[in-house]
């Protein structure tokens, strides 16, 4: 089975063991990033970054021109990160989350 799934992952500094990855997708003019995650020991050195620039770059080089993606409501970390790369809220899913039930903050950029 084939795919145009965007898959990306980083390896954690100094071994083979994975420090990360980011998962995309994208149809015609949009993009999704459907889940990114960074190993609790690289966490806080530029490891997210580097990943959402890598994907953001893939995805507009695939020509998208809006991204999507959504955030439970209670990552700050993470809705800091997305908003240091031009994302704003656009909606809200309420109860989409489980475990624990919580809200995801609908967000976009334009490439």
């Amino acid at each position: 089975m084939t795919s145009d799934a965007l898959f990306l992952v980083a390896e954690a500094e100094g071994s083979k063991a994975i420090g990360g990855y980011v998962v995309a997708l994208d149809a015609a003019d949009e993009g999704e990033i459907l889940n990114l995650a960074v190993a609790p020991a690289g966490r806080r050195h530029g490891l997210g970054r580097a990943l959402v620039q890598q994907i953001l770059a893939a995805l507009t080089t695939r020509g998208a021109r809006q991204i999507y993606l959504e955030v439970r409501e209670s990552n700050a970390a993470a809705r800091a990160l997305y908003a240091a790369h031009g994302f704003k809220e656009l909606g809200r899913r309420k109860q989409y989350y489980r475990r624990p039930v919580e809200d995801a903050i609908v967000l976009r950029r334009d490439a």
